[in-house]
């Protein structure tokens, strides 16, 4: 028995760090107390209590379904990323085909009334582009001034923008424009000082913040260089 005032000496509690690094260091401890193994029981939220081995599995398993997931998505971003190249490769073929700008510019229009859209324009920036009078191409300009306010509000920071316009909006960008729900557009250029790519809908839910891009983007990297062929850059 100890006498009053003296202190009893406290066992030193292990701690996590110490017993994993004792197994690192001896991983046959396992294989040694096999028994233990067997007997161990692990906490389970459900089930109360399951042992260690079903604790293992059952560990395996979600991180099996958890791999196949990864592969499910890896496979569609294959099939999405193979749709997209096709896509690239039809547009680009039917635009390099033209005759003229104008042709050119139809020809967007058509491919985009296939794909069940109102229609594809595009809009140039007239400090970029020499499109003044005596061209035939003023009817595509639009000033840095007019744009400046909308892409403020719309796009931000980023190149391209997704959803609804309202009524000075359009008219700004698709002056022609009837019963338009949605759009989608993308600055033109690498630098996105050349013009801007428009395609729009009559479905105010066909374009909406989220939807990828990749396609937007190629095709106004890719158009400039088209564009170059029949307007001079200033």
């Amino acid at each position: 028995m100890s006498n009053a005032g003296e202190t009893q000496e406290q066992p030193e509690l292990i701690t996590d760090r110490e017993v994993c690094e004792y197994l690192s260091q001896h991983p046959d401890f396992f294989i040694r107390n096999a028994r233990l193994v067997e007997q161990m029981r692990i906490p389970h939220p459900v089930r109360g209590t399951v042992s260690l081995v079903e604790w293992h599995m059952a560990r395996q398993r979600v991180q099996i379904s958890q791999m196949e997931e990864d592969i499910g998505l890896l496979l569609e971003q294959a099939r999405e990323n193979e749709g997209l190249f096709y896509s690239l490769l039809r547009l680009q073929s039917l635009l390099v085909a033209a005759s003229s700008l104008q042709d050119m510019l139809n020809r967007l229009h058509r491919w985009a009334r296939d794909l069940g859209l109102a229609g594809a324009n595009v809009r140039l920036f007239p400090d970029r582009w020499r499109i003044g009078a005596p061209s035939d191409f003023t009817h595509l300009g639009l000033s840095h001034q007019n744009f400046e306010p909308l892409r403020i509000q719309r796009f931000g920071d980023e190149q391209h923008y997704l959803g609804p316009l309202h009524g000075p909006e359009l008219l700004t960008m698709l002056p022609q424009g009837k019963a338009i729900g949605s759009v989608a557009m993308s600055l033109l250029g690498r630098d996105g000082n050349d013009g801007v790519l428009i395609f729009s809908s009559r479905d105010p839910q066909h374009y909406q913040a989220g939807q990828g891009t990749q396609f937007l983007r190629e095709v106004a990297l890719m158009l400039p260089g088209l564009i170059e062929r029949w307007i001079e850059r200033v």
